[in-house]
């Protein structure tokens, strides 16, 4: 019986489907300004494995991710610039060209950590018209009030606000800091459409001017368009909780009446050394970064299973080449198993898959799940060991199926970023650049791989 902890009651809670054997869920997505870092990615690991899960169980999956290129501001209190117009003026691209620039990367990244992607991707521009609709929807209703600079939903005619962080507004009034914006009712009213000074790169006509949605009100608009008003599945970092899901529950809910989301779903921090990161301290690493260091995507996959997705996960670079040294080993012994004549008695595996089974359906308890595998390959070698770790992989996403690969067809990819550079030497070359040319490949050396030179191309290999 599958059990989810649900934010939104504090408890695990049986999960079925409201409508048959599909789960609709939604799943917030990147604003692509900038580069996803890894504790960006530990919550699309997150997301993955709930879909795992459910595909695990034998459910089918209406999902949908949001790309936010437009209206999540500096701060997520609706102050400062939208953080696609200053990333737009710091690397003099439009703001169009910096979400396909970051939207494509993400994508990127989500394939090396074998991420599956949700079958709808909803960007926040294609849905200007929606946006609106709602917004009017919501004045209509008469929960929201225009100011000079935009239309703000107003959290008192919502008694339910805080129900999903546990707010509690009175404290959070008399705590304020002075508002940037004094036309606020209350400091925690937020922005439904911003109205755009003309110098704004992005913005569209509306009732109340040219302005520009409120990062909140996507979310509602797409979820609802896609998956009704009342769907099975919200997930997302706990950094969104006493925000933006908290201001989602009161747009969706301030409309229809109705609780919008069965169980809401929260991934939890990733740390650095111990302490925070962020882009702003200068301690963020990407996937890029990581591979050229020498890892492989899936190992930082690895080392997020190895910890529960409700606890938070402090990485450091010893912990992470643990993590690599393990899936080697891990890879190694299934190799031995996938080659083996011998039989495993059939009550065993069966065994096995039970107590993966209840690991799993625990709240995807994936590190116990592991500690399944881990025991299980400890028997005698057998190609059913083998074909049962491949079965459990359907939840873990590592490729397990590759270790019984001949050593060629089993060699690891070359990453992208030496791709690149090998690309720039070949231009380098044909443009008889050839000092540049040996700067590549010296270059591409210190990273770990060696250039040689091969009719109709180049190979690259692992030093």
């Amino acid at each position: 019986m599958l059990r989810f902890y649900n934010t939104l009651t504090r408890k695990k809670e049986v999960f079925t489907p409201l409508d048959g054997n599909t789960v609709r869920m939604y799943s917030c997505g990147p604003t692509v300004y900038n580069y996803a870092h890894i504790g960006n990615l530990r919550t699309y690991i997150f997301m993955d494995l709930i879909r795992r899960t459910l595909h695990f169980e034998g459910y089918k999956i209406k999902g949908v991710m949001n790309i936010t290129d437009v209206g999540h501001l500096m701060a997520d209190s609706d102050d400062g610039e939208d953080k696609m117009a200053v990333a737009a003026r710091e690397q003099r691209l439009s703001p169009w060209e910096i979400a396909e620039k970051y939207t494509k990367v993400f994508f990127e990244d989500l394939r090396k950590l074998n991420i599956g992607v949700p079958e709808i991707i909803a960007k926040a521009t294609d849905h200007i018209p929606e946006m609106i609709a709602y917004v009017r929807a919501l004045e209509e209703a008469g929960f929201s009030y225009e100011t000079s600079d935009g239309i703000y939903f107003d959290i008192a005619k919502f008694p339910r606000y805080g129900c999903l962080s546990g707010a509690n507004l009175d404290d959070q009034l008399a705590g304020a800091r002075v508002e940037v914006n004094s036309e606020k009712h209350h400091p925690a009213d937020f922005a439904l459409w911003k109205k755009a000074d003309p110098r704004h790169i992005m913005q569209w006509d509306s009732p109340w001017g040219r302005g520009y949605p409120g990062w909140h009100i996507e979310c509602s608009a797409m979820s609802k368009k896609y998956l009704g008003e009342t769907f099975d599945i919200h997930s997302g970092g706990v950094d969104h909780i006493p925000i933006h899901h908290e201001n989602e529950i009161a747009q969706n809910e301030a409309i229809t009446g109705k609780q919008s989301v069965r169980f809401w779903m929260h991934g939890e921090f990733m740390l650095v050394d111990g302490g925070k990161m962020s882009k702003s301290l200068g301690n963020t690493y990407t996937i890029s970064e990581l591979e050229k260091r020498g890892y492989h995507p899936l190992d930082f996959r690895f080392f997020c299973l190895n910890t529960h997705y409700r606890k938070k996960l402090n990485f450091t670079f010893e912990g992470l080449d643990a993590a690599k040294i393990s899936r080697q080993r891990l890879n190694a012994q299934l190799k031995e198993h996938a080659q083996a004549p011998n039989i495993t008695p059939r009550e065993k595996l069966d065994n096995y898959r039970a107590s993966f089974k209840a690991a799993v359906e625990d709240d995807m308890n994936v590190p116990l799940a592991l500690g399944v595998l881990f025991t299980a390959i400890k028997e005698p070698k057998s190609k059913d060991i083998f074909e049962l770790a491949t079965e459990f992989d359907a939840v873990f996403g590592l490729d397990l199926s590759g270790a019984a690969l001949p050593e060629k067809e089993a060699e690891e990819p070359v990453p992208e970023n030496i791709l690149a550079l090998s690309e720039e030497r070949i231009a380098a070359k044909k443009a008889k650049n050839y000092a540049l040319a040996d700067e590549l490949r010296n270059k591409i050396t210190e990273l770990g791989y060696s250039v040689v030179d091969v009719p109709g191309g180049v190979k690259l290999k692992k030093l």
